[in-house]
């Protein structure tokens, strides 16, 4: 349904986003994450063709984003960063009006502005004005217009940005809704988010792809690593200093209240050391628990620049 191939955007003497390809299944919904400024943004915003490449391509639906950014637009549904809405319009007209320029046809215009404000949990709202909205609800309605036309694709770029715990569970229950009929590129920065959502993830960095896999796979491939969680009683300030001297630490994240995540070799004892190192500085050791790797743990061994792998 959408296949990218040495996609690249140059802005005078900065890359933004330099050879990125992957590929995306009809009914997939696939996870495009990474950092800020690694060039997520862009890679959407060239995809719908709303940026044109500096070189490589993009297809949607069989059709070339820059040969044919129509039919490209037509086959896609986009909530960009910030929702694109006019906040003098009541709910309800601004949807109608989407349909209109989107020409849907009128015969399914009424039944499909509905099935939208429903979908999307505006009913209640449906006859207020955009702009009298909280920001959640301005981004309910941002999705609702990137829906609304059952678009064969939908992508959308942080779509729970601004919402309260309930919003961002509905929300992510109406993406799982889409899948298989609809195909879906989400960006996110929430990883737990990714999890819950995405059969499949691409993580860039720097403007490249720096992994592309299930996220099982991905997990799994971590998996001659591990991370430990230790609990203290009373904290040291150099502790972390003292556990990346350690052989086979690779990164320790120094918490709140005495806890401490560290990354380490599954072999060769790394374990035993830390908690022999915790035990003779006489910290009062309240656990030391081996974690599952997780996406997130993924993302940091693939993105996070560790010159000394120590993060405060």
């Amino acid at each position: 349904m959408i296949e990218v191939d040495g996609l690249t955007k140059v802005y005078g003497n900065r890359v933004a986003v330099w050879q990125v390809g992957f590929s995306v299944n009809q009914g997939e919904v696939v996870g495009f994450i990474g950092p800020n400024g690694a060039g997520k943004t862009t890679t959407m915003r060239m995809i719908t063709g709303f940026v044109p490449p500096s070189a490589g391509y993009a297809k949607v639906a069989g059709y070339d984003v820059t040969e044919k950014p129509l039919e490209v637009k037509k086959r896609i549904g986009y909530l960009c960063e910030a929702p694109p809405v006019y906040r003098e319009m009541v709910v309800q007209n601004y949807l109608r009006f989407v349909a209109e320029i989107k020409q849907v046809p009128r015969s399914r215009q009424r039944a499909l502005v509905e099935r939208a404000i429903e979908l999307c949990g505006l009913q209640h709202v449906a006859r207020r004005m955009i702009g009298h909205l909280s920001k959640g609800y301005r981004q309910r309605v941002g999705l609702a217009q990137a829906i609304l036309h059952e678009p064969p694709v939908i992508i959308l770029d942080e779509p729970t940005s601004g919402l309260d715990p309930k919003q961002i569970i509905e929300v992510r229950e109406l993406i799982k809704q889409l899948a298989g009929e609809q195909t879906v590129i989400l960006s996110t920065h929430i990883l737990p988010e990714a999890t819950m959502i995405c059969s499949r993830v691409v993580i860039i960095d720097e403007g490249q792809i720096v992994a592309e896999d299930s996220i099982d796979n991905l997990v799994t491939g971590l998996e001659q690593q591990e991370t430990v969680r230790v609990k203290v009683a009373r904290d040291l300030e150099d502790l972390t200093r003292r556990l990346m001297e350690l052989d086979g630490v690779h990164h320790v994240e120094r918490g709140s209240g005495g806890d401490y995540r560290i990354r380490m070799d599954r072999e060769g004892g790394a374990r035993e050391a830390v908690a022999r190192t915790v035990v003779e500085a006489d910290l009062g050791l309240i656990e030391l628990a081996r974690e599952r790797a997780t996406l997130e743990e993924v993302f940091l061994h693939l993105v996070t620049e560790e010159d000394d792998g120590v993060e405060a």
